[in-house]
């Protein structure tokens, strides 16, 4: 058994540098942005969004453009077999996380836990 359900929306944004796109996000959808100290905060910030929301999150991309999801689980060799069983393919595994594509042409990734109240909330889905 493992438990899985929409953690984020990614806006893949190809741009020279990611403070474009944070501006015209946080203005846009008007949540302020999250800038990290961390080594990677020049490819990743996200939108301070409400904790009962789906993450919002920025990443600078060197491919076009596009809005892409993020489903957590528990388990991430679990989903990923589930979601393989329903037609979708892994394209490229990382440490943390699993890039696949839906039979629709569709991207996403399968990651860890992203948001605080994973282990409790009541939508999240329990799968055999």
């Amino acid at each position: 058994m493992h438990r899985s359900r929409l953690a984020a929306f990614v806006i893949d944004s190809k741009v020279d540098d990611i403070e474009e796109a944070n501006r015209f996000w946080e203005s846009a959808l008007g949540y302020p942005c999250v800038r990290s100290s961390e080594a990677w905060s020049d490819r990743y910030s996200h939108l301070d969004v409400p904790d009962v929301q789906p993450n919002l999150l920025i990443q600078k991309v060197t491919h076009e453009s596009r809005v892409h999801l993020d489903i957590e689980t528990d388990n991430i060799p679990a989903e990923v077999a589930r979601l393989s069983e329903l037609g979708a393919k892994v394209l490229t595994r990382f440490e943390r996380w699993v890039v696949m594509e839906a039979p629709t042409g569709h991207r996403f990734c399968v990651v860890n836990p992203q948001r605080a109240d994973f282990q409790d909330a009541a939508d999240v889905n329990v799968w055999d």
